[in-house]
Parts: structure tokens; C-alpha cells; sequence
């Protein structure tokens, strides 16, 4: 059995506290009015131009929070408290990114993990109860998320443009897509999506752990049955997650490959998290019967995934961009223009260092470059997570500061202490899995 470390929770712990502690900061210092708004464009602009007096003097006041002053005052109202809100979103989309992110690891391990019970796989099982740990997370980190959704439905932010009633009854865009983007309907399909998946986490962790001291197979038959079944409501309910919790915060921008490419990157997350801890464990005398097979696998999704991501990240880029349709297009502009270096930063650290780190496969068996590639892996996807929330939420009232890093400590801190404490509770080898003792002699025959 394992135990959980006091320097695993004293690290957990100390990462809750300080991302509260910054978390409540960046909420604090966030505007709170639009004169406030107004101040902070002010006081950046003027510290933006102070070494230049000749530059700085060919802007008025008025030029300096972005609107041109021959513009009527509606407009100038108008103007003013959308920069208002892109501001006040930066600590909810800062606190959104990091909770999406870490949700997705453990929905994405999940999935990986029925994709293992349903092809009955030989090689995993004895990174099944690993898997099962980082599920542990789901049903508190997807709380979580639908927590800062239901926030959103009761106006606390403004993540969600199309919550806003005055908004859609100016946007025929929008307006046509209301009955599938009404609130309370938003919500209720929110609430499904986590059900549904917790459902199948709860009873697939009851089977395998029943399975343990089964004298048949019975519970792993049962388990094997849910896991098909669940893989049919993943691929419908995930695509439909992501346009929910992620693509209607731009409700004039869709994409058809948009679920996929969301998969691609949760699924890489995943795996990536699945290595990362069982190098950890492994590390620390337990998982004996994982070896450098095991890893080099977990190494050839890391890689393969990967690859898939960058297919899905160009096709999406691709299609639109050679289309060229304004409303589409304008997606990537925004990116382009105003998120320069995360944009293409995103593409050299989730594609190119992945795969030059992992194309080797000697590579795949070093404990330390997969832990390299895996840091380098989740970090990349972080950054792709932001790149997809930040600019519709934020505008290019964006950075990397306090809000965001207190973000990724809460979020981070939350996700070890309660995955290493889901571990505890049963033993490290799924001993009572028909495949088990297959897994244990695996050897990767190239």
C-alpha cells in the first residue's frame, strides 16, 4: 500500500495556500468599477510612454483608454466598459484556465484508461491503479469548473458574453444560437457531462477494486461492458463539453474540428501525467513490476499524441486561414496579432521539442528525458489551454503575472494532494486482473 509522504503534502499544501493567497490578490487589485478600468489604461499607458515626452504628448486622455475621440458618447460608454470587463475577467479567466486544465488531465486519464478495459489491453494493467489515483480528481476538479460556470450564470463575471441578455438582444449571431446557448440549459448539460463520467469512474474503480479478491472474472467482464459503453457517451459528451465550457466564450467563432483538437490535448496531458507519477512512484521503490517497457510505451503515446495534436492544430488553422471568411478568420488574428509569442511559442513547445525529444526510441526508455518531455508536454499544453480562453475572455488586456501563477499553484496543490491520496486507498497492483500477470512480463519486442 502506499503512503502518502509528508512532503507531498506539505508541498500540496503549501501550493493551496500561497494560490489563495494570490488568487484573492489578483481578485483584489482586478478594477471594480469602469473609473478604475479607465485609471489602470491610464496609468499603463503613461508608464508605457514616460521615457518618450514627444510620443506621449500626441495622445489626450481620451486616446489613451482606446477609443477615438471623435467617436458619440454611446460609443465611448460603450467602449469604456468592455475594457472594463476584460479587465475584471483577467483573475476569472486566469482561475478558469487552471481549473480547465486540470480537470482535463483527469477526464482525459479516464478516457485513456476505458480505452485500456474496453481493448483489454495486456500491456497496462499495472498502471491501472496510477490511472485510477489520477481520476480520483475528477468529480472535485469538474465541481470546481461548474462552481466558476455557475458564477458565471449569475453574472459574478463576464467570461461568457452571451449570458448577458442586453448582448443577445443586439447580436443576431448570437440570438439565433439561444436555444441551445440559454443559461439554465448551459448548466443542466454541464451537470450530465460530470454525472455521466463520475458514474462511470465510481463503478469502474468498485469493479476493479472487487476484482482484487474475485475468484472469477466476473467483475472485470462488467467492467470491460461499462468501459464500451462509456467510450460511446465520452466521444459525444466531450465534443459537446468543449463547445460549451470553451468555444461559446467566442459565440461568433466555431470550428468542426474543435472537440477533437480539445481530446488531442487532454488525451497528451493525460498520458504524459500517467508517466510523470509512475516515475515518481517507481522512484520511490513502489510500482516494481513497471519497467522500461512499460514507460517506452507510455513515451510512444506521449509522442503520438503529440503528433496528433500539431494534425488537428493545422488542420484547424489551415482550413479557416485558406478559407478566409472574416468571421472565422478573425479567431487566429486575434492570436496572432495580440498573443504573438504564447501562439507560436504553443506550436515549437507542444509539437517540435516532443517530438525531437521522443522520436528516438532508446529515449523513451530514460526515466529523465520522459520526465523532461513530459514537464516540457504540460507546460506547452497549458499554454494552449490559455491560448483558447485568454483572448475572448481578456482581449489583449492579457499577461503572465500573479493571478494567472496563483492560479496554477491552487489548481496544482489541489490535484497531487487529492490524486496521491486517492492512491492509498487501495493497493498499487491490480492483482486480480486477468491480464495482470501479462502486464508484469511485458517486454517491448523492438
Amino acid at each position: 500500500m502506499y503512503k502518502l509522504s509528508t512532503n507531498i503534502k506539505i508541498f500540496s499544501f503549501s501550493l493551496i495556500v500561497l494560490g489563495l493567497l494570490g488568487i484573492g490578490y489578483g481578485f483584489y487589485s482586478a478594477p471594480k468599477t469602469i473609473e478604475e478600468s479607465k485609471q489602470m489604461v491610464a496609468n499603463y499607458h503613461d508608464d508605457s510612454h514616460s521615457n518618450s515626452d514627444s510620443h506621449s504628448s500626441e495622445y489626450d486622455s481620451s486616446e489613451s483608454y482606446g477609443y477615438n475621440t471623435h467617436s458619440s458618447d454611446s460609443h465611448v460608454m460603450s467602449h469604456d466598459e468592455h475594457v472594463y470587463h476584460q479587465l475584471a475577467n483577467r483573475p476569472w479567466a486566469a482561475l478558469y484556465v487552471a481549473a480547465f486544465f486540470f480537470f482535463m488531465i483527469s477526464l482525459g486519464t479516464l478516457a485513456f484508461y476505458a480505452i485500456q478495459r474496453a481493448a483489454q489491453a495486456g500491456w497496462s494493467p499495472v498502471l491501472f491503479r496510477v490511472m485510477e489515483g489520477i481520476t480520483g480528481y475528477l468529480l472535485p476538479g469538474g465541481l470546481l469548473v461548474l462552481l466558476i460556470l455557475i458564477l458565471s450564470v449569475l453574472h459574478f463575471n463576464h467570461l461568457f458574453i452571451w449570458m448577458d441578455p442586453e448582448v443577445v438582444e443586439h447580436d443576431k449571431i448570437i440570438k439565433a444560437k439561444s436555444g441551445y446557448l440559454d443559461p439554465y440549459f448551459f448548466l443542466i448539460r454541464g451537470f450530465i457531462y460530470l454525472g455521466g463520467w463520475s458514474l462511470y469512474r465510481y463503478f469502474s474503480r468498485k469493479f476493479s477494486i472487487a476484482q482484487d479478491n474475485s475468484n472469477d472474472n466476473k467483475n472485470h467482464i462488467k467492467n470491460f461492458k461499462i468501459s464500451a459503453g462509456f467510450l460511446v457517451f465520452f466521444l459525444v459528451t466531450e465534443s459537446m463539453m468543449s463547445w460549451d465550457w470553451i468555444m461559446s466564450i467566442d459565440p461568433h467563432w466555431f470550428s468542426t474540428l474543435f472537440g477533437w483538437y480539445v481530446f488531442a490535448s487532454m488525451a497528451v496531458s493525460a498520458v504524459t501525467t500517467i508517466a510523470l507519477i509512475s516515475i515518481y512512484l517507481k522512484s520511490k521503490g513502489y510500482l516494481p513490476n513497471v519497467n522500461d517497457n512499460h514507460i517506452h510505451d507510455l513515451g510512444k503515446f506521449m509522442f503520438g499524441f503529440s503528433v496528433f495534436w500539431t494534425y488537428l492544430w493545422f488542420s484547424q488553422f489551415m482550413l479557416i486561414w485558406y478559407a478566409n471568411i472574416p468571421e472565422e478568420v478573425v479567431y487566429f488574428i486575434t492570436r496572432m496579432d495580440d498573443y504573438t509569442i504564447p501562439f507560436w511559442g504553443m506550436v515549437v513547445i507542444n509539437f517540435i521539442l516532443p517530438f525531437l525529444i521522443l522520436v528516438s526510441s532508446n529515449f523513451k526508455r530514460v526515466y529523465w528525458i520522459i520526465t523532461m518531455a513530459g514537464i516540457i508536454i504540460l507546460v506547452g499544453h497549458y499554454i494552449d489551454v490559455y491560448n483558447m480562453i485568454m483572448p475572448s475572455a481578456v482581449g489583449d488586456k492579457w499577461g503572465f503575472g500573479i493571478p494567472e501563477l496563483a492560479s496554477l499553484m491552487f489548481f496544482a496543490g489541489l490535484f497531487i494532494f487529492i490524486v496521491f491520496s486517492t492512491l492509498t486507498k487501495a493497493p498499487l497492483e491490480a492483482k486480480g486482473d486477468p491480464f495482470n500477470e501479462e502486464s508484469k512480463k511485458f517486454v517491448y519486442p523492438f
